[in-house]
């Protein structure tokens, strides 16, 4: 066990909060291996300077059937995320989070999986169906049990989407049930609407420690938005953008920089809401864009983020 995936592990069981983490989705799986190469290697240098506690790589789905409108950017398949963590982006030594769409998998391919390098310390994001329509192979509280049952060493986490609790006014029950099955820790979507977050967190921390348990890290994902199409592609993703706030994005100078404001800005929101009932929040940032002016804007947003979190965790310790 390395000493980074070590460290990784022990903020995430003891429940710390201030846990900083990039997210990027692999290149096509259509590019050559050169190519490849050749985007990791501008990954790896943009990453280097910015003090993460892990790197988070996404499974990306079509979800076709998710919504009816056609989505704004082609969807092409991309390389598989352990692997191009594992072959391409090994300069970058921190521990990744593989996102796992468990619904491809079958029962025997998943078991195989969680048992690769069964010795070392792993983690893993569970993804389930992106609609009700998704025909899958293996459902969610299946892949919990078998990664509880296969390797202790795998730290696994899960999905939580506040603006679903707006109409269902369920999410939090979901989140229990997935703690209960052995998720160690969440990560939104990308995160606009503060207002639905709260009420997730509220009802989340009176159900929960109701019943006399401790929280788990909630990371708030951000993620910089810098031209209209960007923002039509996240709420095709089904990113709530309140009214507002999309005014405020669409009728700005600077979208990019506009975006960059209110995104920090919620984030320290939702983390103070966090430290007041002793929820670990933390934070994801990524770009759902491939244009390099956003991509840049969201690393410069985690060094933000980051020293943010700084200043408030050496506050706390001096307490």
């Amino acid at each position: 066990m390395g000493a980074a995936e070590s460290t990784f592990k022990q903020k995430i069981l003891s429940k710390k909060p201030g846990i900083l983490t990039y997210g990027m989705t692999p290149p096509k799986a259509s590019h050559s291996p050169e190519k490849i190469s050749e985007i990791a290697q501008k990954q790896v240098e943009r990453l280097k300077n910015v003090d993460l506690d892990a790197l988070i790589l996404y499974d990306v789905q079509e979800e076709a059937e998710r919504v009816d409108h056609e989505r704004p950017y082609p969807y092409l398949p991309t390389i598989d995320p352990a692997v191009y963590g594992d072959k391409y982006l090994r300069q970058v030594e921190v521990p990744k989070i593989i996102y796992r769409c468990v619904g491809n998998d079958t029962r025997d391919s998943f078991a195989d999986w969680i048992k690769t390098d069964e010795s070392e310390d792993r983690f893993s994001v569970y993804v389930g169906a992106s609609s009700s329509k998704q025909e899958v192979k293996l459902n969610l509280p299946d892949a919990y049990k078998l990664s509880k049952q296969l390797n202790s060493n795998l730290t696994f986490g899960g999905v939580v989407i506040p603006e679903r609790h707006i109409k269902k006014n369920d999410e939090h029950i979901r989140v229990v049930e997935k703690i209960n099955n052995g998720c160690n820790f969440f990560i939104t979507q990308a995160t606009y609407n503060v207002e639905a977050s709260k009420n997730l967190l509220s009802d989340l921390y009176y159900y929960y420690t109701n019943k006399g348990f401790e929280m788990v890290p909630i990371l708030f994902n951000l993620a910089p938005c810098g031209t209209a199409k960007t923002l039509q592609f996240m709420k095709w993703l089904g990113i709530s953008i309140p009214g507002w706030l999309e005014n405020e994005l669409k009728y700005s100078n600077d979208i990019l920089d506009k975006s960059i404001q209110l995104s920090q800005k919620i984030f320290e929101e939702l983390f103070e809401f966090g430290l007041e009932k002793g929820i670990p929040i933390g934070c994801s940032i990524e770009s759902v864009s491939t244009t390099k002016l956003e991509i840049e804007a969201s690393i410069q947003l985690a060094k933000d983020v980051k020293a943010f979190l700084d200043k408030k965790l050496l506050s706390l310790e001096s307490r």
